[in-house]
């Protein structure tokens, strides 16, 4: 039977990606993402969530990229696959970590965040706009 090793993850970094080049001048980037997983409780109805953070590394062109056009809250697709890193600390325990290689990479428009949703303009269903704080004048009910 054949393996398979593939990782798709939409996400939000946690840290701007840390750009290093090796001594033949290859790039390598590391940063962090955030996965978030929304759900109601069956049970209580209660709306819950849960956030998975996953440490990434990319190279070459797509590290380049990635330290040029990305920074701690941008969104992120990737599309890579998982691998351990393995070593022994400083009491002689073995630990271990698992994180992303990524093999592609795509860029995400942000969500507007010029004007907080308490400013947004609210129409009132007659095409007039008027600020949430202003008291409607003509209320159906």
């Amino acid at each position: 039977m054949g393996n398979f090793n593939k990782v798709l993850l939409l996400g939000n970094l946690t840290r701007d990606p840390e750009v290093k080049y090796s001594a033949n001048g290859n790039a390598f980037a590391q940063f962090g993402i955030a996965t978030n997983r929304n759900w109601t409780d069956r049970e209580t109805g209660e709306k819950q969530e849960e956030t998975c953070f996953v440490d990434a590394k990319a190279f070459g062109r797509t590290a380049e990229i990635a330290g040029e056009y990305l920074q701690k809250g941008s969104p992120v697709f990737i599309e890579g696959r998982l691998s351990q890193y393995s070593w022994e600390d400083e009491q002689g325990l073995k630990r271990s970590k698992h994180s992303v290689v990524i093999e592609s990479l795509q860029l995400l428009p942000r969500l507007r965040q010029a004007v907080s949703d308490e400013e947004m303009p609210v129409e009132d269903g007659k095409g007039h706009e008027q600020l949430p704080d202003e008291p409607a004048d003509d209320i159906p009910f």
